[in-house]
């Protein structure tokens, strides 16, 4: 079994707070989030990226892990676990396992995780060894909902313990509610933790959702009317004159749905295309001369 620095996988340092490790998860999800990413390897580093934000995120795992690392591993070491696992297997003997719904690439924790906090499966004797029946014990699992699943109210289908479920996702559901499965958790019921899963093109922030629109120069410069996504499907935006980048415009009602609704923000991000062919670059030319060597004054 082989140590893995999960520091390292999130490219923070070991003294990082919370809101710095959520930040850092948030930004690698994105990038290599399988829809999205070219990288050869995205889907195994969207994995090892939710492992190990699934490491940091709870107090009490990273206690645990810290205290591991402090004997001085590194990556591709191996690690021998003591008898019973680390801690006695897990934390107080809690269930808990990643489930990403909506098709979401996701879950298949590593050996290491495993070992350190448990996978939430027991074995056909269940934990009392096969001496008769175990009293009614709760399996909690952590839930990645898709935004659209949240808009839109929609169910989603995950597959646990070797079932498949269809779970219904309540519209507006906030992050940390718990949906509650009865019977579905193998000797009791499924508590399923909700949490918001990465996605490449929106950000939430409290019920409003934020998403990065590239323009180009002319459109900054001279305003346009342009077609931006949101969870609801396409709309069209107004981007007045002169904007700037990192200018940030409102769209009413399109974030997440409560009482009231959030908005979708929408941030201007002004990118200038290559000028990849002799007709651009007499166009950036041209440009040049009627804006002339001051411009940045202005």
């Amino acid at each position: 079994m082989q140590f893995k620095d999960y520091y390292d996988i999130l490219g923070v340092e070991p003294s990082a707070g919370d809101a710095e490790i959520k930040t850092a998860y948030r930004r690698l999800a994105r990038k290599y989030h399988p829809d999205v990413s070219k990288e050869a390897d995205a889907e195994e580093r969207f994995k090892a990226i939710n492992e190990a934000y699934e490491a940091l995120r709870d107090p009490e795992k990273r206690k645990a892990y810290d205290q591991l690392r402090a004997r001085g591993y590194r990556p591709g070491d191996e690690v021998q676990p003591p008898p019973g696992g680390f801690g006695g297997g897990g934390f107080g003997g809690v269930d808990f396992e990643e489930i990403f719904a909506g098709g979401g690439a996701g879950g298949g924790f590593s050996d290491f995780f495993e070992s350190m906090f448990g996978r939430g499966r027991r074995g056909p004797g269940g934990p009392s060894g096969g001496r008769g029946p175990a009293p009614p014990r709760d399996t909690r699992a952590r839930l990645a909902v898709p935004l659209e699943s949240v808009y839109s109210g929609s169910s989603v289908r995950i597959s646990v313990n070797d079932r498949t479920l269809d779970v219904k996702v309540p519209k507006g559901i906030r992050e940390g509610q718990v949906i509650r499965l009865a019977g579905q958790g193998g000797n009791g019921d499924l508590l399923l933790e909700v949490e918001y899963a990465a996605h490449p093109r929106f950000e939430v922030d409290g019920r409003n959702v934020i998403h990065v629109l590239p323009v180009a120069p002319w459109e900054a410069a001279l305003g346009a009317t342009l077609s931006v996504p949101t969870l609801g499907g396409q709309v069209e935006l107004k981007v007045p004159p002169d904007s700037e980048a990192g200018r940030k415009l409102r769209l009413r009602g399109r974030g997440l749905p409560g009482t009231p609704p959030g908005d979708q923000i929408v941030e201007l991000e002004v990118l200038a295309p290559r000028a990849d062919s002799d007709v651009r670059k007499e166009a950036y030319g041209q440009l040049r001369d009627a804006f002339g060597e001051d411009w940045r004054r202005a």
